[in-house]
């Protein structure tokens, strides 16, 4: 005897299928702020003049890529793969990345083992309002991570009229 739904249920379903399940007819195009290059360009050149020419600086986008690396001159081989990751970090977790280091020392310990995140201060997301669009990460400045933090976000206030 084969199976048999009852009518109700098959209505239920047909209805609940409709309001849940996107159609194609609401299909739109996304509109995304993002970094531009001529932005990583001023964030990173003021970073730069801000930390000294021996610190490495990186631009990430809002998905995490690479947009612009500045390796300076004199700067250690390791700092500009430490910069990136450092951005990488912030962009992912949309706070510094010394503050996600902070946090993630006795909870969530876990996303420490993720790919290219590092517990290191010097990344700063880029935020128009909450929204997180890149950020910059800094390695190799003389006084160290606070001091890479502070040009990171010197780096952002320079372009903070167009982060509205």
């Amino acid at each position: 005897m084969p199976f048999r739904v009852p009518f109700r249920l098959m209505i239920a379903a047909a209805l609940a299928a409709f309001f849940i399940i996107p159609s194609a007819g609401n299909a739109q195009v996304l509109t995304q702020r993002d970094v531009s290059l001529r932005m990583a360009m001023t964030i990173a050149e003021t970073a730069l003049a801000e930390c000294g020419s021996r610190t490495s600086i990186a631009v990430v986008d809002r998905a995490g890529r690479l947009k612009l690396l500045l390796q300076g001159d004199g700067a250690s081989p390791h700092n500009p793969e430490l910069a990136r990751r450092k951005a990488y970090t912030a962009r992912t977790f949309q706070q510094t990345s010394a503050e996600w280091a902070k946090r993630t020392e006795t909870t969530n310990a876990g996303q420490r083992m993720l790919a290219d995140v590092i517990p290191l201060g010097g990344g700063v997301p880029i935020k128009v309002g909450q929204e997180t669009i890149g950020a910059v990460g800094l390695s190799g400045a003389p006084m160290g991570q606070v001091q890479e933090e502070a040009c990171a976000k010197a780096g952002i206030a320079k372009v903070a009229d167009q982060l509205r």
